[in-house]
Parts: C-alpha cells; structure tokens; sequence
C-alpha cells in the first residue's frame, strides 16, 4: 500500500496554486485583481497557475466586460473543489500520522 504522501494531488504542490484554490473554495468567484491582490502575485505569475489550475479541469475562468474593460472572473469547479478536499484530508491524515 502507498504511504499517504504519495495520495496528495501534486496539482496543488506549489504554494500559489494551493492558495488560489483555498481563496476559492471561499468564495463562489474572484476577479483576476482581487485574485491578485490577496495572493500578492505578479499578474504573470498568477496568471500561469490559473492556465495550471484551468488545465487540470479545477477551475473555470468567465471573461466579461464591464464597461469597456475587461473582467476576468475565476471559479472553483466541482471537481476542483472535490480535489481540493481530498488534498486537504490526505495532509490531515499526514498530521494524524495515521496514513
């Protein structure tokens, strides 16, 4: 049998994306700016673990004007949001040190 280690989803290995799923397991959705400004990123760095994220089916990305400017939104999509649990259950089982 695998020891718990290896059941963590490597999708959330890098602090960034970790923090960006946790935002939005909070929240139904984020603008890129807020998204941004929570994480205190550069917009390209955040903007590539989005594609990651997005990539991986965790997260659907809704672009819109609002006025004449751009509004990127981003959101948690149902398997993201049961991936992320999973990867938070399996770092539970790692500090019960029963995995």
């Amino acid at each position: 049998m695998k020891h718990v280690i290896h059941q963590l989803n490597k999708a959330f290995d890098h602090r960034v994306r970790l923090g960006v799923m946790a935002v939005l397991m909070a929240n139904d959705a984020v603008s890129f700016n807020d998204l941004k400004e929570t994480l205190q990123l550069t917009d390209g760095n955040l903007a590539s673990h989005v594609a990651a994220l997005e990539k991986a089916g965790y997260l659907q990305v809704n672009k819109q004007f609002v006025g004449k400017k751009p509004n990127t939104t981003y959101a948690a999509t149902a398997e993201g949001k049961q991936a992320f649990q999973d990867h938070l259950t399996t770092l539970e089982k790692l500090l019960r040190a029963d995995g």
